[in-house]
């Protein structure tokens, strides 16, 4: 074997090996987009719940305020009624 067949040889393994990392770094790209986007998407998913969970707090804020009230309303008329 001489020379130029050495060199030949390992020339077109690296071309192979180059070939191999390139699609390897072609699939991780992909899979990092996936997990980018589905990160994204739970993101807005999470802000989305946020913002309800704030909504029903104020309306149950707003509605023990009111049950409160007629509560203390329905006791006070009747205690006026039995005295």
């Amino acid at each position: 074997m001489n020379d130029d067949d050495t060199a030949g040889s390992v020339a077109v393994a690296l071309a192979s090996l180059k070939g191999s990392v390139d699609t390897g770094f072609a699939k991780l790209d992909g899979r990092l987009d996936v997990a980018l986007e589905r990160q994204i998407g739970t993101e807005r998913e999470i802000k989305e719940l946020k913002r309800k969970l704030v909504q029903l707090e104020t309306k149950m804020w707003k509605l023990s305020l009111t049950a409160a009230l007629i509560g203390g309303g329905g006791a006070t008329g009747a205690w006026q009624l039995m005295g």
